[in-house]
């Protein structure tokens, strides 16, 4: 019984504190590096066997294959400029209004959320829009809060707006269109809410007038080749979807096909989609993945089935806004990945009621918009800043946040409950 308890501790205590130091990055080194470490303690203490562990990555392959797919296209697009090209399109479109300016900004990371996934939002939109602010000699803090909140907010529109939704169903994912039926209207809703809200907090810095950028020479021969291939990849991957089909290799075919259209024109493009490609993200997933199996083993998976019974015995209604809610606050302090990735384990074992687990897939997508620590999204957002050496604080984030995710994640549930 000592060796049990002494296990399970051990267990815990190795799981929580390399999520604890990949949030709080000591020293600045890699996420991936302290969720890897982890992970490979936990085999090396046999909290959890070699042969689950190795299971465990297996079962992870969609979510790789689909990462990997769409930090391709979303590199791609990058290296060929198709981002900032959409960026100054937004500034000139915006009439030397701010807040115009703001609208644009927004519908474009709706877009690319949507048909891109929300990292690239996170990832490669955040640049461009950085550079087109700072011509526009405005605030840049409102524009950028735009990008990492519509990267959540909007992630839920379609199956492949975002790799937790993978996570969360597995196996399960539904189809197109009952995907649709069910979270087109909560994700509509937590859309225009979260921009009304962003909006109201930022009108006095929106209150003013912009520059207008100089007109560019539009978009390469590459470029337009890379603008093709993403609209390709994003009706192939809509049509895999209706049919039901796994997304992960839909994904990265799409990838590598728009890779191979657009070496036609620029032959270096494979050297500088793989150099800009971040890998570790893929370790990352894995080791999270280990974790959560060896947490499944030292009592999580029980704890969340006892959790979801009694839910079910709850009246829907409430059952609905205690799991997402629970779920998102959880989120904002493990990250939604292995929170998302734990429930769906739980919430498929316990063969949950439909509500719970559409509460639950929107609370883990939405509640990250909380603080800095909910997603990967959000991380690689902070990455992108600090690249470009401009600082937004956890601080100034929660504040944000504290106001947008409630209402949002509201809204979307009563949409929910009512559809």
């Amino acid at each position: 019984m000592h060796d049990l308890n002494l296990h399970i501790f051990l267990t815990w205590g190795i799981s929580l504190l390399s999520i604890l130091l990949m949030l709080l990055r000591p020293k600045g080194l890699p996420e991936a590096v302290w969720i890897s470490a982890g992970a490979i303690l936990l085999v090396l203490t046999h909290s959890v066997t070699l042969r689950n562990a190795g299971h465990a990555i297996y079962e992870g392959h969609d979510v790789y294959l689909f990462l990997l797919g769409m930090m391709t296209l979303a590199e791609v697009a990058r290296q060929e400029k198709v981002f900032d090209w959409i960026a100054n399109i937004a500034a000139r479109r915006a009439d030397g209004s701010a807040a115009r300016l703001f609208l644009l900004i927004y519908l474009a990371g709706t877009a690319v959320t949507v048909f891109l996934s929300n990292d690239a939002t996170a990832v490669v939109l955040t640049p461009a829009v950085l550079a087109v602010v700072r011509h526009a000699k405005v605030k840049a803090k409102p524009y950028l809060l735009a990008c990492a909140f519509i990267a959540n907010a909007a992630s839920f529109v379609l199956p492949i707006s975002n790799p937790a939704n993978l996570v969360v169903f597995g196996e399960k994912l539904p189809s197109l269109m009952a995907w649709l039926r069910v979270f087109l209207l909560p994700a509509m809703a937590s859309i225009a809410v979260t921009f009304v809200v962003l909006r109201l907090l930022s009108r006095r810095d929106l209150d003013c007038a912009v520059e207008m950028p100089e007109p560019d020479g539009g978009l390469s021969t590459a470029g337009k080749l890379s603008l093709a291939g993403i609209a390709m990849a994003a009706m192939t991957l809509t049509l895999a979807s209706a049919a039901g089909w796994r997304l992960g290799a839909p994904t990265f075919a799409a990838g590598l096909l728009t890779l191979a259209l657009v070496s036609t024109r620029d032959r270096q493009v494979w050297k500088t989609t793989a150099k800009g490609i971040s890998w570790p993200v893929i370790a990352l997933v894995g080791g999270l993945f280990i974790i959560v199996e060896a947490l499944n083993g030292a009592g999580m998976l029980q704890v969340s089935q006892a959790g979801l019974s009694w839910l079910m015995h709850t009246a829907d209604g409430y059952a609905k806004f205690i799991a997402a809610f629970a779920v998102a606050l959880l989120s904002n302090g493990m990250n939604n990945l292995p929170v998302g990735l734990a429930s769906g384990i739980s919430l498929q074992r316990a063969h949950s009621a439909p509500i719970i687990l559409h509460s639950v897939l929107i609370g883990v997508d939405l509640g990250p918009n909380l603080s800095v620590t909910g997603s990967l999204a959000t991380i690689l957002w902070l990455i992108a800043l600090r690249r470009e050496r401009e600082e937004i604080t956890a601080w100034e984030f929660l504040k944000t946040g504290a106001v947008v995710m409630p209402l949002a994640l509201t809204a979307a549930l009563l949409l929910l409950f009512s559809w």
